[in-house]
């Protein structure tokens, strides 16, 4: 088979987040290392950081195509033989636009396929249970799937850096005076959760030396106004390519329930997650239920107002304060998230992929 050549559709910015970027970089190292060409179409907003992950892995960024018709002339223009899609606002028409052109189309999908028609449907999320082929997607979407499914975290997308420096074995927890806590939400915190969980730490009143990933200049300036308590340590960092050797040097995590989940189940990180916004929810509550995670609630209750609000945050707060003085808990959480992602999941979609693209060649 000569050179692949394949595509990947996603978007990331202050608004949109860079989760679809992320898992997409994951994607695209898979295809360079088994020889494919990859380009990567869309638009990147104010970072940097992630601008410079594609540029030191020699992945061109273009500007992204949204219509059907564009998406199916910038696959011709390029030669493409397959598409990834990852994005909550393109038009859905486009997969089936796509397959129609003779374009392989790899959707990727959380819980909603939103009416796309693509050959292969990945949706990394654990616990997520997709339609089989000729079953209707999801409730309402209304289109039949004539395509393969790739459901759960077995196939969940992470980064070289990450696969790299997952632990053999599960990490066990230490008693610490004063425990190393990371603190992150999305590479740009698009919601600003970063400064209320910073204040919902010091307000559990443990020793902690406590380092906040700021993804914007307004919320470093709101984490800054916090004011530690005793035996507390506040310090913002800016984004860093050095995240997973943070993680896995610190005693617990607090994050965003989205795709970096993964990332720390991956490195048997003690975590405890916030839902930041809707489309976490599912995953966030089987993640929580299944004991991957401890939970904090979701960040409009933990933002609220009177009683309900200050309730919320006590919670949360006591939360923290139990995985903060109990190493065993924080073993547990961190030996049954180790155990559920192995870093194998995109050798598993890659490999997919091309399986469907030889079989096509051979009966075409």
């Amino acid at each position: 088979m000569s050179t692949l050549r394949v595509g990947l559709r996603c978007d990331a910015g202050p608004r949109r987040g860079v989760g679809h970027l992320v898992r997409c970089l994951a994607l695209a190292e898979e295809f360079l290392a088994r020889g494919a060409d990859v380009t990567v179409f869309g638009t990147v907003e104010r970072l940097d950081w992630a601008t410079a992950e594609l540029a030191a892995r020699g992945i061109p960024l273009l500007p992204g195509p949204d219509s059907a018709a564009e998406l199916v002339e910038t696959a011709r223009r390029h030669h493409l033989d397959v598409l990834v899609l990852d994005s909550y606002e393109l038009d859905p028409a486009g997969a089936g636009a796509l397959r129609a052109a003779g374009v392989y189309t790899l959707a990727i999908i959380d819980g909603d396929s939103r009416g796309q028609v693509a050959d292969l449907y990945l949706d990394q999320n654990f616990g997520a249970e997709l339609p089989g082929p000729g079953v209707e997607a999801g409730p309402g979407a209304g289109v039949w799937l004539p395509g393969r499914l790739l459901a759960g975290s077995g196939y969940a997308l992470l980064r070289d850096t990450v696969i790299s420096a997952r632990p053999p074995v599960a990490p066990p927890a230490t008693a610490v005076g004063r425990p190393r806590v990371l603190a992150f939400f999305g590479g740009t915190d698009a919601v600003g959760a970063a400064p209320v969980l910073t204040r919902v730490l010091v307000a559990t009143g443990h020793p902690m030396d406590l380092t906040v990933i700021v993804g914007r200049p307004e919320i470093e300036a709101e984490v800054e106004d916090v004011t530690p308590g005793r035996g507390q340590i506040i310090r913002p960092v800016p984004p860093t390519t050095s995240l997973p050797a943070l993680i896995t040097e610190a005693d617990l995590v607090v994050s965003a329930a989205g795709t970096s989940t993964w990332e720390l189940c991956c490195l048997g990180a003690p975590t405890a997650l916030v839902c930041v916004v809707d489309n976490q929810r599912e995953s966030y509550t089987r993640v929580v239920r299944h004991g991957l995670a401890a939970g904090l609630g979701e960040l409009p209750e933990l933002t609220a107002g009177g009683v309900a609000g200050r309730a919320a945050r006590a919670t949360a707060a006591r939360t923290l304060h139990g995985l903060l003085s109990s190493p065993q808990r924080r073993t547990t959480l961190a030996t049954r998230a180790w155990s559920t992602v192995d870093g194998q999941g995109r050798a598993r979609v890659v490999d997919a992929v091309f399986d469907a693209v030889r079989a096509a060649a051979v009966t075409g």
